[in-house]
């Protein structure tokens, strides 16, 4: 009778256990890999599959797909210059762990090439490109009247926010990453406030609460701060003043404008709110897409999609404390604009960003447009003592975009 009871018993455990991992298989997958992120494991083979194993929103191609023309193949150059030595790009992109490189030359693909688990059809996770994307929706958002001016308080809008360091704060300074709110964007610190938002996202709490945490340290408007919550509150303006979420509104204005080719997904949390902050699943033609969107002034696809006052406004530091190279009011060497990057030394250049390398990189004098998705897995480790090659990046499209 003891041995039947404890079979019976047994039976129930494995079963429970079963039934655990039944639920939960996919939250343990998520938690590994995102406390994985930063520590020097190889991200490789997960960037190319995040779709699958978060929860999603999807955006289907479009019903018209743009294809971009297919110019004679132009070779990367063999090396490039930095930090006063060549490095050769054979190395530079094996040690980035690169998935994708697409360059485009005027209107057209001029080189195109994947390596491992990227490919032409292949979704690739924006890290913080995503804010780009964001920032031609508030302009979108702009022009059809949903928001009245940049300069309103957020709060006008998503008064959730009201008591938190996004209290009155205008929505230019959240775009300009200057809100003022406290943060501490530190990858190696477990304590830091991006893994703070990490662990709820993967977990399945709420973004927009986290957000709501915050609180101010400094005057807004004032200093230059990389703060990846500021875009998470511009995904709840948006979402309150449309009364659409980012996805849909997003497929309406801007995903099927631009022609897109291939499914694309938004990462979400346990209310469905996207991560406007880095949640982007798309292939390197359609994050293409973009770049050349702005490259042309927010005019694609035989029609303007987004105005193009916000593109020229977007791509601009209009303040001190926005200003590219050593500047005491800035965190970071580059400057910035409306979630957009610009970088020191070469007029006109402007890019966006994700971590682990994740680039759009626009030069209107030379009409190019690079697409870089990468999964380095020096970022952020105690290891990596060159901005992660943010700056060797730069230097290798800036020899791309030299070539006749």
């Amino acid at each position: 009778m003891i041995k039947k009871g404890l079979a019976i018993s047994l039976a129930i455990l494995v079963l429970v256990a079963a039934s655990l991992w039944y639920f939960f298989s996919d939250r343990i997958e998520r938690v590994q890999i995102v406390s994985s992120l930063f520590t020097g494991v190889e991200q490789i083979d997960n960037f190319n599959r995040m779709h699958q194993m978060f929860p999603v929103t999807a955006m289907p191609a479009a019903d018209q797909p743009y294809s971009f023309q297919v110019a004679e193949s132009v070779p990367l150059p063999t090396e490039f210059s930095y930090g006063g030595k060549r490095v050769e790009t054979e190395e530079f992109l094996a040690r980035t762990d690169t998935g994708a490189v697409l360059v485009v030359k005027d209107g057209a693909i001029q080189f195109e090439q994947y390596w491992r688990s990227g490919g032409q059809t292949q979704t690739w996770l924006s890290m913080s490109v995503a804010k780009s994307f964001i920032s031609a929706l508030i302009g979108i958002a702009i022009e059809q009247g949903h928001i009245r001016d940049i300069n309103d308080p957020i709060t006008d809008y998503a008064p959730e926010l009201a008591g938190s360091a996004y209290d009155n704060v205008a929505i230019k300074d959240i775009l300009q990453m200057s809100s003022g709110a406290s943060w501490n964007e530190d990858y190696g610190d477990p304590e830091s406030d991006i893994n703070r938002f990490a662990r709820v996202f993967a977990l399945g709490g709420s973004m927009n609460k986290f957000a709501t945490t915050l609180t101010r340290e400094m005057a807004p408007g004032t200093y230059n701060r990389y703060n990846s919550t500021d875009t998470q509150a511009l995904g709840m303006l948006l979402t309150a003043a449309t009364g659409r979420s980012i996805t849909e509104y997003m497929i309406e204005n801007l995903w099927h404008p631009m022609g897109a080719e291939h499914t694309g997904y938004w990462l979400t949390d346990a209310d469905s709110m996207e991560m406007a902050f880095g949640g982007l699943n798309i292939t390197a033609r359609d994050y293409a897409k973009l770049g050349e969107l702005y490259r042309l002034g927010g005019a694609f696809n035989g029609q303007q999609i987004v105005p193009a006052d916000w593109v020229s406004a977007s791509i601009v530091a209009d303040a001190p404390h926005l200003i590219p190279g050593d500047n005491p009011a800035s965190d970071w060497p580059l400057g910035y604009g409306y979630q957009w990057w610009i970088p020191e030394g070469i007029a006109s250049e402007f890019m966006a960003i994700g971590v682990y390398n994740q680039f759009i990189y626009i030069a209107p004098e030379s009409n190019t447009v690079i697409v870089k998705l990468s999964a380095n897995s020096a970022y952020g480790t105690p290891e990596d003592k060159d901005a992660s090659s943010e700056f060797e990046s730069i230097e290798f499209f800036r020899a791309i975009a030299g070539q006749p």
